[in-house]
């Protein structure tokens, strides 16, 4: 009775594998567990073993063919099947040696040339051939008996098969080598015995691609052209009201304050998953588009509530834990930074919060904010990001004791580290959070927390509920 063998799967991510060298061949026996072909995959270089005990009876999948996980590759059976097969596999038995001693040597002896040696499986036909009794003779490379020279192809044949040796490329690496343009002859192997490895061409591949990098910057494509000059250069105008008003209040909270910042870190790819579901529905009802700062503020606001340092004043000898969430946001506006309020902000939604953020920023920059629009604020966050930067140190303003400054959210390489504990390089939607506070209330380990907090909350995007649509 036959057994199939199929490619198994060899990786959580492995759909296809490709056979690089059989380790059996038609009519060989096999015992369980034992080898039976090396196959390569993007990430693993292996051998399949036996599951079965038998003899090869037929071998569907030759070398350096790709086949997906699955596929049959091999039939193994108690040896009936293998005699029918073997004529078909190409290593079944040379014809050469079925040939008669006397028949071989004319046909040595006339050839005036090696192909008729090194191709011994058309010997066989050409005894029978007119070109035995051909007029060329006298060959002088054939002098020696007729047995020996038709067994010296076959002896070459049989040593020629590499065991484990440096020579040996898999065909991921031939391939990898053809595309990149690289000669396998001029690369030294890395891996066991010297074998071409895989990183081994991409080393080689770096550094023409370096070399054509240096090149275009020494050859720019363009001729830089700066950007217009402003008018106010060489003149000299007086502060307006807002410059001075906020010049006194940053100088003041440096003089009269200990401030320090702590920043962390926030995969927040699962947020921009989460936009990008809700979009279309978040434009139609609300009429913008759902950014990252509605989900900053609520998380910021929803930690405060666990952290009253962050959300407190410091009156005299006094702390005054403020019962309510004012989220202070800072606008740049062209007559300076202004900071309007959303009040009581961890009772509100995703939508709520976006849409104040939307009509207090344009009242704002329209000059049409109310006075009580613009105080109240318990806690202060600002968009450092909105231009590109990657976080800063922000001032806290007074009378508060903490500002939170969202970096802006860029793609970046990470290592991620899934359930069952195995690391791997992802592509992630990352932010800095930088948090300045006053230290004369708010220590490290406040501020740490606080941070923990927040990062969780935005890393696990558990928003669907709170998303008010």
């Amino acid at each position: 009775m036959s057994e199939s063998v199929v490619l198994p799967a060899l990786g959580e991510s492995v759909t296809e594998g490709t056979v690089t060298r059989w380790l059996k061949k038609v009519g060989d026996s096999v015992a369980v567990d034992e080898p039976l072909v090396e196959v390569s995959t993007d990430k693993v270089d292996t051998e399949i073993p036996s599951p079965v005990a038998g003899v090869i009876e037929q071998i569907l999948v030759q070398e350096d063919e790709t086949v997906q996980v699955g596929a049959v590759l091999v039939i193994i059976g108690d040896g009936s099947g293998a005699a029918a097969a073997a004529p078909a596999a190409p290593t079944a038995q040379p014809v050469v040696a079925e040939t008669p001693a006397p028949s071989a040597a004319p046909v040595a002896e006339t050839a005036p040339v090696s192909p008729v040696v090194q191709a011994p499986v058309v010997v066989a036909p050409v005894v029978a051939a007119p070109i035995v009794s051909a007029p060329v003779v006298a060959a002088p490379v054939v002098t020696a008996p007729s047995a020996p020279v038709a067994s010296a192809p076959v002896a070459q044949a049989q040593n020629s098969a590499p065991v484990s040796d440096a020579g040996y490329v898999t065909p991921l690496v031939r391939k990898l080598a053809n595309e990149s343009g690289i000669d396998l002859s001029q690369i030294s192997g890395t891996g066991i015995g010297g074998r071409i490895r895989k990183d081994d061409v991409l080393s080689a591949a770096q550094a023409p691609a370096a070399a054509t990098a240096t090149q275009s910057i020494q050859a720019p494509a363009a001729v830089y052209v700066p950007g217009a000059a402003s008018p106010l250069r060489g003149t000299t105008e007086p502060m307006s009201r807002l410059r001075k008003v906020l010049a006194e209040r940053a100088v003041a909270s440096m003089v009269s304050t200990a401030q320090l910042t702590t920043v962390v870190e926030v995969d927040v790819t699962k947020i921009a998953q989460l936009r990008q579901q809700v979009q279309q529905e978040f434009v139609a009802k609300s009429g913008g588009k759902l950014n990252f700062m509605p989900f900053f503020l609520l998380a910021a606001a929803e930690a405060l509530r666990v952290h009253p340092k962050l959300n407190a004043t410091i009156d005299g000898e006094n702390i005054v834990y403020h019962g309510s969430e004012n989220i202070s946001f800072a606008v740049d506006t062209e007559k300076g930074l202004l900071t309007p309020v959303i009040r009581d902000a961890a009772s509100l939604n995703i939508l709520e919060i976006a849409q104040q953020i939307a009509d207090k920023a344009a009242r704002t920059r329209a000059n049409q904010l109310k006075p009580d629009e613009l105080g109240g604020g318990t806690f202060t966050l600002t968009n450092t990001g909105s231009r590109g930067a990657l976080f800063d140190t922000p001032v806290v303003f007074l009378p508060q004791v903490a500002i939170l400054g969202t970096g802006v959210v860029s793609k970046r390489a990470v290592v991620v580290t899934d359930a069952n504990g195995q690391d791997a390089i992802s592509i992630r939607s990352m932010v800095y959070l930088a948090l300045s506070y006053d230290h004369r209330l708010v220590d490290g380990a406040d501020a740490s927390r606080f941070l923990v907090d927040v990062k969780a909350r935005l890393e696990e995007a558990n928003f669907a509920s709170v998303l008010g649509l």
